[in-house]
């Protein structure tokens, strides 16, 4: 899990671009009782992506709510972001033959072994008109099952089915937190519940309990259609200890490490890099760096470069010989990343007099693609096009660092190019976009600016550095589909 903390996953690109899934193995139950061993997926339909580190940090400092505001506009567009619900179904005879245990939450199963089910999608298609009353009032709980789910033996998720409830009742203020209209269940339903703090319904009678000849219409469980347990054979002694299955901590790791890229293993050395730098002890450097040395030698020596410590090692000791699994490209999400603009925001950069026909090709382009554009000016207001009609700006460039856009487009006009070469943002707009592994496009006088900020032989050397002639954005947007330039990376 170090592994995965220390990975591009987590910063991701937009909540609309992440991943989810559960950690902990359920059950299905069909109609006759069989129960089948799953776990749940969220896939977004746009991809998986992620920020770089430097942009992670810059994104913080210009907007602290740019994932929250990110997903509020999308929706507010009418740009809805969605998941796709799957599950990896297996049996527990499938389990056995597994190489770690699936009861063990710090396990994944790769999706080479057993693939993903797709069984249907979410699409946020509205914000919340009360973010207190419909999202900090949210109670999710593990333990509130409907039929045809049923847990596992997972210790983790069976502590979590006591936490949880536990949590509820003292963060929402009592046990009827299910009646707050937000928790309030579709179906009706009933309980044993009759008073209690927030008691939003008026119970009538004396009976809160059943059976009771008293009220012979109360409601009663049903055991035929409603949640019934999986029968399952236990045997073995119950003992308050970790089971030797979950001892191995290196192997699945170590599979991580193998499925990453060449970015995403630099990367993860150079989070490794920053963590263990803050950390003031040597002695639990060199310990960390001798776990990292059983999970893969590269990545250890890479940290330990970071660190200066090359050959400081403290060797750590397994207590189980970890094993090497076949690399999962479904772990990667470079490899798996699709060639798309979808849901992403191109800034297009400019100053009075910029053109038009670039402006409309863009914008064009980018609705073919249900891509954004966003017109960054040097103030807010509005900005003249080369053929006198006044634009409105989306951004200026002093509160739009080019942290916020996946690709960009600098495109001034010819006779006011010079405001824009004066502003010291604007070096460093086109700098960040360039270290940030950006597609950049540039019209002939925007190519001053990228002169002026020093990178002028990228033009010639760097293929994701494009010249857009006249109205052809081809090019561009082909490129800028990728997300990023990964092979810049290495020259930088």
């Amino acid at each position: 899990m170090l592994m995965w903390a220390m990975s591009d996953r987590a910063i991701p690109r937009s909540f609309r671009m992440m991943e989810g899934f559960g950690v902990h193995t359920f059950r299905m139950v069909d109609a006759k009782g069989k129960s089948t061993f799953v776990k749940f997926h969220w896939r977004p339909s746009l991809g998986t992506f992620s920020l770089t580190w430097d942009e992670a940090v810059k994104i913080a400092g210009a907007d602290p709510d740019f994932h929250r505001r990110d997903l509020w506009d999308a929706i507010e567009n009418g740009v809805c972001p969605e998941w796709e619900l799957s599950v990896q179904a297996f049996t527990a005879k499938e389990a056995e033959k597994f190489d770690f245990d699936v009861l063990d939450p710090t396990k994944l199963i790769p999706e080479e072994i057993v693939p993903l089910r797709p069984l249907g999608r979410m699409v946020l298609d509205r914000n919340v008109d009360n973010f207190f009353a419909e999202t900090e009032q949210v109670a999710f709980c593990p333990s509130h099952l409907v039929p045809g789910i049923d847990f596992s033996n997972d210790p983790l998720l069976q502590g979590r089915l006591h936490s949880y409830l536990d949590t509820q009742l003292t963060r929402l203020g009592g046990p009827n937190f299910h009646q707050i209209p937000i928790n309030r269940p579709k179906c009706p339903m009933g309980n044993f519940q009759r008073d209690g703090n927030m008691q939003q319904s008026v119970p009538k009678g004396r009976v809160s309990y059943d059976p009771s000849s008293l009220d012979s219409e109360h409601r009663r469980e049903n055991p035929e259609a409603g949640f019934k347990s999986v029968e399952a054979h236990e045997e073995g002694l119950k003992l308050r200890q970790r089971p030797e299955s979950f001892a191995d901590h290196y192997s699945q790791a170590r599979l991580f490490w193998k499925s990453m890229t060449e970015p995403e293993q630099r990367h993860i050395v150079a989070a490794f890099g920053f963590e263990l730098g803050k950390c003031e002890s040597t002695e639990i450097r060199e310990r960390m760096l001798g776990h990292l040395a059983v999970v893969a030698d590269p990545l250890c020596r890479g940290v330990a470069e970071k660190l200066g410590m090359a050959g400081k090692v403290q060797p750590a000791r397994p207590a189980v010989k970890p094993f090497d699994m076949e690399p999962s490209p479904a772990l990667s999400q470079v490899q798996k990343a699709p060639d798309s603009l979808a849901g992403k925001t191109i800034a297009l950069l400019v100053t009075d007099g910029f053109p038009s026909r670039v402006h409309n090709a863009l914008k064009k382009a980018a609705k073919a693609e249900d891509a954004q554009i966003a017109i960054v000016g040097l103030t807010p207001g509005t900005i003249e096009t080369d053929r006198g009609k006044d634009v409105a700006t989306d951004h200026f460039l002093a509160g739009a660092p080019s942290v916020l856009f996946d690709a960009v487009v600098v495109a001034p006009g010819p006779d006011s190019i010079e405001k824009l070469l004066d502003q010291p943002a604007a070096i460093d707009w086109v700098r960040d976009a360039f270290v940030h592994l950006k597609v950049i496009g540039l019209t002939k006088p925007g190519i001053r600016l990228l002169d002026k900020a020093g990178l002028g032989p990228a033009l010639a050397e760097d293929e994701a550095v494009v010249t857009i002639e006249g109205s052809d954005t081809d090019s561009f947007i082909e490129h800028a589909k990728k997300h990023r330039h990964w092979e810049r990376e290495e020259r930088l």
